[in-house]
């Protein structure tokens, strides 16, 4: 996230948004049951198409700088929805129960498999 940062072509909107998700991923680690995190990253890469959306192409000179810090900022966007999967993986490990249905796709297929 801080190598994201260095050419200044986000707004501080984008880097608080990354930090607040940051802090409330420590604060996750010592409340075991909490699904904020979780949240929070999936509201981060939200945010995250819609700032790229609107300020990547606002840059006249493109430099190197600039091209890195854009590459990391999408290699994050990239990387988001991965860490959603472990982060939702660990918290059924610890005991969350947060339940997603997808209401008649499950029902059709335990009635196939003989459930």
């Amino acid at each position: 996230m801080c190598r994201a940062c260095l050419n200044p072509w986000l707004p501080t909107s984008y880097v608080l948004g990354n930090v607040s998700v940051l802090a409330v991923g420590v604060w996750a680690i010592a409340q075991r049951d909490s699904i904020d995190f979780l949240i929070g990253l999936a509201v981060t890469i939200l945010t995250d198409i819609v700032h790229f959306g609107l300020y990547y192409g606002m840059t006249a000179n493109i430099s190197d700088l600039f091209r890195f810090s854009a590459g990391m900022a999408i290699l994050s966007l990239v990387l988001k929805p991965v860490s959603c999967f472990f982060v939702y993986q660990m918290y059924r490990e610890r005991g969350g129960e947060y339940n997603i249905s997808f209401g008649k796709l499950v029902t059709e297929e335990r009635k196939k498999m003989g459930d």
